[in-house]
């Protein structure tokens, strides 16, 4: 038989030379999550990736095969690398047992075999994993006439026939990977699937959330454009209830490094933090999600390296509070979102649509916060603000929506003096006090205006770090446009979020007085926070970012900090064609 002919790529894209084995059982299992980790390159860990890994300990010590003239003598080889040219394909067999000549693949799996009424049987994505073990030994010249599955959880052996039937059926779905692969096009989330809540990749898929958000054909000109610009067909939208199938809060920490001169190390898996020779603080990367340095904090390259190697951004600040760098390991894979972004953010109808929503957003939240946390708030003023989000839905570019968006800060700014609670935050026995006359920055030249710059820079870190996780590049925005060292998409992003994370924890800081006036100073014209002021506000804006919110849409709680890469990866659902439009987090 000749070569199974590879389907032609899409343009802009290359197929790899083989496609493993492996990537076959998770399309049959799932063609989604097939395109997440061989397309996109996508993979994240979960408890039982984990423990099958620990399982194939022994069985991933190589040992050497016979040749197929060879093989007549007892065969028990491990970890086995065979491949298919004909498929294309390639496969690593856990153990090849074998005598007399025959030879029968051994695959280990973690869970446990299928029931059915007909007694115990291999899995479908098990039995074509199998399969193609078998293909490739019978193209290397070894007779092979069955394979057996070890399932770890039951201690079983299941054995399959490789029969004529089996053999076509891989073939065909074989080929049926290379075409997806080939043309590009995410598949549809599953629906309702039980396969849904065990997988890995679920908080990255989002099924649930995005099947509820597929944008129908009426939905209008901006999104029928959308769709034809990424070349897909818009689908049809079925009402389905959301399941939480994401963890409220993130089980790993942010780090904060506030002393200055401290040197960061690591011995194994654990981050060491020393000043001078004293060790002051142990920390396990395994339970870290960012790093943040916050100053003169000196960090080793074999700290750099681990951290990268494990996933975890390292983020520089300025003794200030200045967001000026990430460094961040080859963890994004994902090119072609990249490429999505960077075309649509040429189509200005494009950016004028996302931009109108992220503003009219943050308006509305603005709007909110003066609701619930003014003393009285000015009917008049909510009024206006309310005039000035509807006015954002409909401005015609993005120089009108920047003077709308001007003139609702003014606005919210100038009732932000009502939401600050003088009874609570002591008297003015202090140089300085939390008076709020207006907004200012670069340098900011009041305690307010100090942590509210130093909120908004914490905020655009944690969205930069939501972009790189995504795979977007944080630096081509859509509202605002590309500059030297601005993170414009990040900033795009954080809009709506200014008032419910990084007011709120100004204010909650202030009025509950985690800051108190002591905790700043003056350095010529700016006031900046002491260290142990800074310490203070680290946890004011962590506990916001932890505090569990309910999105509108979805109906279930998730804290700010899991709700930032839920709504990034939303954006990407957009630029993929999968949905019509960017739902903007808005409170009720």
């Amino acid at each position: 038989m000749g070569a199974m002919p590879l389907p032609a790529p899409a343009p802009g894209r290359e197929l790899p030379d083989y496609l493993p084995a492996r990537m076959v059982n998770e399309f049959v299992y799932c063609p989604r999550l097939f395109h997440y980790e061989w397309v996109d390159g996508v993979f994240r860990d979960s408890a039982d990736t984990v423990e099958g890994r620990f399982q194939h300990q022994r069985v991933d010590k190589a040992t050497a095969m016979p040749r197929p003239e060879d093989a007549t003598e007892e065969i028990h080889s491990r970890s086995v690398t065979v491949s298919s040219e004909r498929l294309r394909v390639i496969a690593t067999i856990d153990l090849v047992e074998g005598a007399e000549g025959v030879v029968t693949p051994v695959d280990y799996k973690h869970g446990r075999p299928r029931e059915s009424d007909t007694g115990i049987q291999l899995w479908p994505a098990d039995r074509v994993q199998l399969a193609i073990q078998g293909l490739a030994l019978r193209e290397n010249g070894y007779r092979c006439d069955e394979g057996i599955v070890y399932y770890a959880a039951t201690r079983q052996r299941v054995r399959v026939a490789f029969d004529d039937a089996l053999m076509r059926e891989t073939e065909d779905t074989v080929g049926r990977a290379w075409a997806l692969a080939a043309g590009g096009d995410i598949p549809a989330p599953l629906a309702d699937s039980p396969k849904c809540p065990g997988c890995s990749l679920v908080g990255i898929c989002l099924p649930d959330e995005t099947n509820s958000l597929i944008a129908a054909p009426a939905e209008g000109p901006v999104q029928l454009a959308l769709f034809a610009e990424v070349g897909l067909s818009p689908r049809k939208p079925v009402a389905r209830e959301v399941r939480q199938l994401v963890t409220p809060r993130h089980e790993l920490r942010p780090l904060y490094l506030n002393t200055q001169g401290v040197r960061v190390g690591k011995s194994g898996e654990v981050l060491q933090v020393r000043d001078k020779d004293q060790l002051v603080q142990e920390v396990r990367v395994g339970e870290i999600c960012q790093v943040n340095l916050m100053g003169n904090i000196q960090l080793t390259t074999q700290a750099i390296q681990t951290l990268c190697g494990a996933g975890v951004p390292v983020c520089f600040f300025s003794q200030g509070g200045w967001f000026y760098g990430i460094t961040t390991g080859l963890n994004a894979k994902n090119v072609f979102v990249r490429q999505k972004q960077f075309r649509l953010a040429d189509q200005e109808w494009f950016a004028r649509a996302l931009a109108r929503k992220l503003v009219a957003g943050k308006i509305r939240n603005q709007r909110v916060m003066l609701q619930r946390n003014h003393v009285e708030p000015d009917p008049a003023m909510l009024l206006r603000l309310k005039q000035m989000a509807e006015h954002a839905e409909r401005a015609a570019s993005l120089e009108e929506l920047l003077g709308i968006e001007g003139i609702a800060a003014r606005l919210y700014f100038g009732g932000l003096p009502g939401m600050i609670k003088p009874d609570e935050v002591g008297g003015r026995q202090h140089q300085f006090s939390f008076d709020f006359a207006g907004r200012n920055r670069r340098p900011p030249r009041d305690p307010v205006n100090a942590l509210l710059s130093l909120a908004y820079s914490l905020l655009v870190k944690d969205l930069t770090i939501a972009c790189y996780a995504v795979g977007f590049d944080p630096y081509m925005g859509f509202y605002h446009q590309p500059r030297f060292g601005r993170p414009a998409l990040a900033l795009d992003l954080m809009e709506p979020f200014r008032p419910l994370v990084a007011d709120s924890a100004v204010l909650t800081a202030i009025n509950t007085r985690m800051v108190t006036p002591k905790d700043f100073m003056q350095a010529g014209p700016a006031v900046s926070l002491t260290p142990s002021g800074r310490k203070a506000f680290y946890r004011a804006f962590e506990l916001r970012m932890d505090t569990l919110v309910t999105h509108p849409l979805f109906e279930y709680r998730v804290s700010y900090r899991r709700l930032l890469e839920i709504q990034v990866r939303l954006l990407a659902r957009v630029l993929e064609g999968e949905i019509g439009e960017y739902p903007v987090f808005v409170t009720r």
